[in-house]
Order: structure tokens, then C-alpha cells, then sequence
């Protein structure tokens, strides 16, 4: 049953596994980088007709696109920058991503406490106004003022802050979010190759050919396409001078964010805006039931962006910021888990990490007579479908027209029911499968919304769900990210797919790992044969 489906779905056609006369081929777009931009362009412009290979080098979401603060936000502070632009445009597509995905991104409110000595009232009021009516917020709840005498959002923090602001945004499952953007890309006709370096490409007037190398297998290969779309994020200006041979690129600005997820602070299912007395902002958000996420921080970064990892001083800042509000401190020990992403931002010139434009710039690389590069400079998650359509704007000028824009009204795999009808639809998924707990059945239908029938196929019992690597995690929705989502390794699925990882012992993720790699390395001989 497991190899039937394997050969019907196309997973093992999107991994690159048993791909017959690639080099033949001419695609007209070539994707570098597995983020959300990248996959967001591929779906899009696979949607209008253009033929798309994607190559990840890595897992998708590997790099920054899975180290972000996981919100769908227009960027209160970026208000003080001036970025007006770039907030209308994020305040807008809240409800469009929300709409497009309400099994992985919905509202939530945000407290920010007045905190006397900082940003005054009125300015808060002034920017929450802004927040309120530039963006064309129909659906998410207005701001409002809180009596932080009497609101339950004060009982966690010290009886310092009197008043209080609350207003919307939304919540995303960043990971989650560049994988449904992936598959639905495939389910359209993308080729997305993941474990896969582009290590070299030249051009001739009418194509680019590249050369491929499986991670994996270290088998090389060659791709022609038409036109090619640099989005490898903190790789974009490597990519211009080791791939392209380009003369030295210095379009970005690399800056740290990390996070650290402690056990949880509060049973408010509210956020938390937190103000720093230097001028820097942090969050603290519910996170995975039993935990709560704090963060950010912003820090230039010169290393290899594979390598970035908290520092022990963005652990004492973050402890600190959060303490100086917590009633109960927030202590180096109480961490459990930490993540760092590197931003790639433009480089405007900023003289602080966190001035630098979260705005995206988009530029073209037309040698006259050669085929067309396309750069991504910047970005933000929120923004990533708006990018693919400025984006689809430029190709389309060198490749010509195919289809009109689609992706507003375009629902992500698992996604296809209304935006404010979660609970009713995850009741219908309980009816059906009794034999899950409430917690269960709740986290599979948030990662994987209408899908989730799809990974519990035609069980009747828990042991129909195959072998239990811990917690709730089973065989069954393994084998589905195998299949359908590029997992490879434990860590995939562990910290990108799910945040099991939260809550397998060494051992039990070792298992899962062993596993995955006898799953995976059946699959590569499957499709080889």
C-alpha cells in the first residue's frame, strides 16, 4: 500500500528521485532556495502556466524562514522607521494569509502595557490607530484599552503597568507554512528537489544551464532553464559570487534573531508586546500548549549563516527584558529550547541591526544577449506572497505573460475551509476518528488542517497509526512527511514539520532517526528501479 501510494502522489517525481532526462528539458524559471520566498515564486508562477524547478540546498524552511518570531504582522515598530509602505502592505495580507491557511496561521491579541519613562501613551495610541486603519482590517477585532487593575492579562507581570493596549495580529507555523507552499507548488506541476546545491551556472543568450549536486548521494547533474530566481536568503550574495560569478556582492545585511522557549509563564492566551528601555521591543507569545516563546533580538551577523546559534549574552538579554516585566524572573535555567535565524536584509545603510529595512528589493540581472537573473534582497514572511507577485511582474517582462494573479484567493493544502470555522471542522475530524484524544486530534488538524485525513487514511484504532516514536507522535504521520512534505532526517520532522522535538527524549528521537533513514533510503531504491 505504502509503495502504491509513493507512486501515485508524486513524491518521489519532487524529490528528484527517478527523474528521467532532466538536461532535456528547458524549465522556464529555476528557483535557488527553499524558504518562503522562494517556494511562495515557484507556486505562483507554476499557477500561471511557467514550468519551475526549485533546488533547496538543505531541509526547506532550513535557514531564516523557520527562525522567525512566527507571526503574520504588519511590524508595529516598524512605524517609527517610517516604513509605511511596507506596514500597509503586511496589515493587508494578514487576512489574505489567514484566509489562505487557517489550519496554520490565525489571530491573536497582543498586550502592550504602558510603561511609563518610554514611548508615550499618545504615541501608542497614535501608532495603534495607524495599525488599525491602514491595512484594511475587516475581520480581526479593533484595539482597545485595558484597566491592567482589573484585566486578567496583569496577573503574570508586576503591578507597575496601570494600562495597557491590545490589538491583532496573527500567528503562523513559519516551517509548516514554506512546506504547504512547496507541496502545493508540486501539486501544480513544480519540480522541488530538496538536499540539492546548485554548485555552478553559466549562461548563453537564451538559457542558464546549472549543475546540480544531491546532497545525499553526491551524484551531480545538469538543468537548463530560461531564466533564473536567486531567493537563497542569507546565501543570496554567495550565490552571486561562487555560483554565478558574479565580482563581489555585498547586497545584505546579515542580522541575528534568536528565541528561547521557556516552560509556560502565563494561561492567558494573549501575547505579550514588551518595550526595552533601549529602544529594542521583545514578545512573548503562548507557544506549543506548555511553553512560551520570547524574543527577538537583532545583532549583525558575520559568520556562516549555517552556523548561527544563541549567544550567551542574547540569553541573558532576553531572561533580562522579559524579567523586567514577569512578576516570576525568567532565568537561564527555565530555558528549553533556543533558535537563531539570520535575517538577510537590504543593506540601506542603517546604523542599527534593528533600524535595518525589513522591506524586500527585488533586481534584475539582464545582460544584454544573456539570460535573465532575478535577486531577492530582504523580506519578510508576512510579505512573501506580495514578493512573489512583484516578482511574477519581472519574469513575466522577460518571458512574457501566462496567467493572471491567483494566489489572494488561493487556498494552501489543507486549508480549504473558511477562515473562522476551525472548531467546527476539527469537530467533524473527531467524529470521524474517535479513537483520538482532543490534544491529539487538535495538533494534527492545526499542522495539517483537511490533510489530516489524508495521514489517518482508514484507521479505526491508535494501532492502525503504526509505531509510537513518543508523545503522539506515530508511524503513520511520519510516513506522511516522508512522502508528501520532503522530510529526510528526525530533525525535519522533529523541528520543522512538528516541535516534537519539545517533547521526545535522545533516545526516542535517535529511534525516529533510524527509522527515517531506513524509510528514506527505500524510497531512493524504489524509485530507482
Amino acid at each position: 500500500m505504502y509503495v502504491s501510494q509513493l507512486r501515485t502522489n508524486g513524491a518521489l517525481r519532487n524529490h528528484g528521485w527517478g527523474l528521467p532526462g532532466l538536461a532535456e528539458q528547458i524549465y522556464d524559471i529555476f528557483v535557488i532556495g527553499g524558504g518562503i520566498n522562494g517556494c511562495g515564486i515557484a507556486r505562483d508562477a507554476v499557477g500561471r502556466g511557467f514550468s519551475v524547478f526549485l533546488a533547496e540546498m538543505n531541509d526547506l524552511a532550513s535557514g531564516t524562514s523557520s527562525g522567525s518570531t512566527k507571526l503574520i504582522h504588519g511590524g508595529l515598530r516598524y512605524l517609527e522607521y517610517y516604513e509605511f509602505r511596507l506596514v500597509r502592505e503586511s496589515l493587508m495580507e494578514r487576512e489574505v494569509l489567514w484566509a489562505n491557511a487557517p489550519h496554520i496561521i490565525w489571530p491573536m491579541r497582543f498586550v502592550l502595557p504602558h510603561h511609563a519613562g518610554l514611548r508615550p501613551a499618545w504615541l501608542l495610541r497614535l501608532g495603534l490607530f495607524l495599525y488599525d486603519h491602514i491595512g484594511g482590517r475587516k475581520k480581526l477585532p479593533a484595539t482597545r484599552t485595558l484597566d491592567m487593575t482589573r484585566d486578567p492579562a496583569a496577573k503574570p507581570l508586576k503591578s507597575l503597568y496601570t494600562r495597557a493596549f491590545e490589538y491583532s495580529d496573527c500567528w503562523v507555523n513559519d516551517a509548516r507554512f514554506v512546506a504547504l507552499n512547496a507541496r502545493d507548488a508540486a501539486d501544480r506541476g513544480a519540480v522541488v528537489r530538496t538536499r540539492t546545491r546548485v554548485v555552478s551556472a553559466r549562461r548563453d543568450a537564451e538559457t542558464w544551464t546549472l549543475t546540480l549536486k544531491d546532497g545525499l548521494t553526491g551524484e551531480t547533474e545538469e538543468v537548463r532553464a530560461r531564466l533564473v530566481v536567486n531567493a537563497a536568503g542569507p546565501w543570496v550574495d554567495e550565490v552571486l559570487t561562487g555560483v554565478v560569478g558574479a565580482n563581489d556582492a555585498h547586497n545584505v545585511r546579515l542580522v541575528q534573531g534568536s528565541h528561547i522557549v521557556v516552560r509556560k509563564k502565563f494561561d492567558d492566551p494573549r501575547a505579550y508586546f514588551f518595550q526595552n528601555t533601549d529602544g529594542r521591543i521583545i514578545f512573548a507569545i503562548p507557544y506549543e500548549q506548555d511553553f512560551t516563546l520570547i524574543g527577538t533580538t537583532d545583532q549583525d551577523y558575520h559568520g556562516n549563516p549555517a552556523e548561527v546559534k544563541i549567544s550567551d549574552a542574547e540569553i541573558d538579554y532576553l531572561c533580562a527584558a522579559a524579567s523586567e516585566y514577569f512578576v516570576e524572573p525568567v532565568k537561564r535555567e527555565h530555558v528549553v529550547w533556543t533558535y537563531s535565524g539570520v535575517r538577510p536584509l537590504y543593506d540601506d545603510g542603517a546604523s542599527k541591526a534593528q533600524e535595518a529595512t525589513r522591506d524586500y528589493v527585488l533586481k534584475a540581472d539582464a545582460v544584454e544577449g544573456k539570460a535573465p537573473l532575478l535577486n531577492i534582497f530582504g523580506g519578510k514572511i508576512t510579505t512573501y506572497r506580495r514578493l512573489s507577485e512583484h516578482m511574477l511582474e519581472k519574469i513575466e517582462a522577460f518571458l512574457g505573460k501566462r496567467g493572471q494573479p491567483w494566489t489572494a484567493a488561493g487556498k494552501l493544502p489543507g486549508g480549504d475551509f473558511a477562515a473562522t470555522a476551525f472548531d467546527a471542522e476539527l469537530q467533524k475530524l473527531k467524529t470521524d476518528y474517535p479513537f483520538l484524544d482532543a490534544t491529539h486530534a487538535r495538533r494534527l488538524f492545526r499542522l495539517y488542517g483537511t490533510k489530516a485525513r489524508t495521514l489517518l487514511g482508514k484507521a479505526t484504532s491508535i494501532e492502525d497509526l503504526g509505531k509510537n516514536f513518543g508523545s503522539d507522535l506515530y508511524e503513520a504521520e511520519v510516513r506522511y512527511q516522508i512522502a508528501h512534505e520532503w522530510a529526510v532526517t528526525a530533525q525535519d520532522v522533529l523541528w520543522r514539520r512538528t516541535k516534537k522535538g519539545l517533547h521526545l527524549t535522545a533516545d526516542e528521537a535517535a529511534a525516529l532517526d533510524r527509522f527515517m533513514e531506513d524509510a528514506v533510503d527505500r524510497r531512493r531504491r524504489l524509485a530507482a528501479e
